[in-house]
C-alpha cells in the first residue's frame, strides 16, 4: 500500500482555472467516492479550498491509481484530461507525506503561514470519516498533519503572513477612499479570513463596521466580537450601496457581487458617506466573490489576491520558514519510521507467537512422559525451555527493529517470515488505527 496526492492549486493553475474546478462540500464528497470506485484506491480524502483541489489516496498500484484519480477529477470538474494534465501535480509516498505536512503548516498557501488551512484540512477529514472514504492510513496521516500544523503555528511566527495580507489590502483600500476612521466598512462572509479583516477594521476604528453572512447567527457572532453591526443576507444589496469599503471572502463558487447589482446599489444611495463617492471592493476569496467587470464602474476599485500578491511579498521571515521546513522534515522522518515499525511489528509478533506454540507443545510432551515430576521441577523445566527460545529469538528481533529505519528492514522481515515459515495471515503488514474523530 502506498500514498498518492494528485491535484491542482494556485501554484500550477491561474485563477480562472481554479474557479472552473472549484468544488463545494457535496462535490468534494462525490469526488472522494468516485475515486474509490476504481480498482486501485482503497482510501480517499478530498481537500477542496479556495485555491486548491487535491485528492489524497491510499493506493494499490501507482499508475492505476493515477488513472483512476484523473478520471474522477475529469468527471467532477468537467475539465479534459489534457487540460488537467497542464495543471496537475502528483506526489508519491514520502513526498506526499511532506506535502500534506507542509500544507498544514501553511507553507503551500498563497499567503504563506496562514492558519485557515488547518480548519479546512480538519473539515476534509471529518467529511471523509462521515462517508467512510478515509480509513486507518489517511486518518492517521491527517491527524499527524494537524498536529504538525499546530506545532508550526505555536512554535514560530509563520502565520504573520495572513495578517499582512489583510493589512496590505486595507492599506490599498485607504489609498483610494481615504482613512478608515471616516469610512463605512462592510464585511461579506464570516469565516476566518473575514474575522481577521473585521478585527483589523475594528482596531482601525472605522466609522462603521457591518457584517453580513448567509447564516445570520455567524454574522452576529463576528459583529459582536468586533464591535460592529450585522445584517441578514437579504440586505446585501442595500449594504453594498452604503459601504465605502466592501471586504468579501465567502467561499461561494460563483460571483457574489456583479456589475448590475453593485451599480444598482450605489445608484440607490446618494451621499453614501463622508469618505466620498469612491468605493473599494477588497476580494480576499478564491474563487473570486467579485466579478472583475465591477472594476469598470465609475469611481470603483476592485482589489483581489493577485493584486495583493504584486504589492506584497506574501512571505514571513525566512528564519520562520526554514524553522518550519526543518520541523516538517523531522516529522516526515518520524512518521516514516513509525510506519515501518508498524510494518515489521506483525512479523515480530508472529515469530514470538510461533515460538510460544513450540514451547507449549514441548512442555506438554515433556509432562506426558514425566508425569511423576513435582511442580517445582516442572516449572523450572518450562522456564529453561523458554529462556533458550528467548535467547535464540533475541538477535533476530532486535536486528529487525534496528533495521526498521532502513530500506533493508522490510527485506529482513520478509526473510524471517520465509525462514520460520510464518503464517502470512499472522505476519501480514498492518496500519495503526487512530483514535476516532479529529484532533482539535
Amino acid at each position: 500500500m502506498s500514498l498518492v496526492v494528485m491535484g491542482l492549486s494556485h501554484h500550477t493553475s491561474p485563477i480562472d482555472v481554479l474557479e472552473r474546478v472549484a468544488l463545494d462540500a457535496a462535490g468534494a464528497a462525490g469526488l472522494a467516492q468516485a475515486v474509490l470506485a476504481g480498482d486501485n484506491v482503497t482510501e480517499s480524502v478530498v481537500v477542496a479550498t479556495c485555491n486548491r483541489v487535491e485528492v489524497y489516496a491510499r493506493v494499490e498500484t501507482f499508475h492505476g491509481a493515477v488513472d483512476d484519480i484523473c478520471a474522477a477529477l475529469v468527471g467532477a470538474t468537467g475539465m479534459s484530461r489534457a487540460g488537467l494534465g497542464d495543471h496537475c501535480y502528483v506526489h508519491y509516498e514520502d513526498r506526499a507525506i511532506a506535502h500534506v505536512f507542509g500544507l498544514a503548516c501553511g507553507l503551500d498557501s498563497m499567503a504563506v503561514g496562514e492558519s485557515q488551512i488547518l480548519g479546512q484540512l480538519r473539515d476534509a477529514l471529518e467529511a471523509a470519516q462521515l462517508t467512510g472514504s478515509a480509513g486507518p492510513v489517511l486518518n492517521g496521516l491527517f491527524q499527524r498533519a494537524l498536529r504538525v500544523g499546530k506545532r508550526a503555528h505555536s512554535e514560530t511566527d509563520l502565520d504573520r503572513a495572513g495578517r499582512d495580507l489583510v493589512s496590505e489590502g486595507l492599506l490599498a483600500a485607504t489609498e483610494f477612499v481615504g482613512p478608515l476612521d471616516r469610512a463605512r466598512v462592510l464585511i461579506v462572509g464570516a469565516g476566518s479570513m473575514s474575522a481577521l479583516a473585521a478585527a483589523q477594521v475594528s482596531r482601525a476604528r472605522a466609522a462603521e463596521l457591518t457584517v453580513i453572512n448567509r447564516t445570520t447567527a455567524k454574522a452576529e457572532r463576528l459583529a459582536t466580537s468586533t464591535g460592529g453591526g450585522f445584517l441578514p443576507w437579504g440586505h446585501l444589496e442595500e449594504a453594498v450601496g452604503t459601504a465605502d469599503v466592501v471586504i468579501t471572502c465567502t467561499g461561494a463558487l460563483g460571483h457574489v457581487l456583479v456589475p448590475d447589482m453593485v451599480a444598482r446599489a450605489r445608484a440607490a444611495v446618494a451621499g453614501r458617506s463622508s469618505a466620498g463617492e469612491r468605493q473599494v471592493l477588497l476580494d480576499l476569496a478564491l474563487p473570486r466573490d467579485v466579478d472583475p467587470a465591477v472594476a469598470l464602474l465609475p469611481d470603483t476599485r476592485v482589489i483581489g489576491l493577485a493584486d495583493l500578491g504584486r504589492r506584497l511579498a506574501l512571505r514571513p521571515q525566512e528564519s520562520d520558514v526554514e524553522a518550519v521546513r526543518d520541523l516538517v522534515t523531522g516529522e516526515v522522518a518520524a512518521y516514516l519510521l513509525t510506519r515501518r515499525s508498524q510494518a515489521v511489528a506483525p512479523t515480530v509478533a508472529a515469530l514470538r507467537g510461533r515460538a510460544a506454540q513450540v514451547v507449549a507443545a514441548e512442555v506438554a510432551r515433556f509432562e506426558s512422559k514425566m508425569p511423576q515430576l513435582d511442580d517445582t521441577v516442572r516449572t523450572e523445566v518450562q522456564r529453561t525451555i523458554q529462556r533458550v527460545v528467548d535467547k535464540l529469538l533475541h538477535t533476530p528481533t532486535v536486528r529487525v527493529k534496528q533495521l526498521v529505519g532502513e530500506d533493508a528492514g522490510a527485506d529482513y522481515a520478509a526473510a524471517l517470515r520465509e525462514l520460520f515459515d510464518l503464517d502470512p495471515g499472522e505476519a501480514a503488514t498492518s496500519d495503526a488505527t487512530p483514535t476516532p474523530g479529529v484532533t482539535r
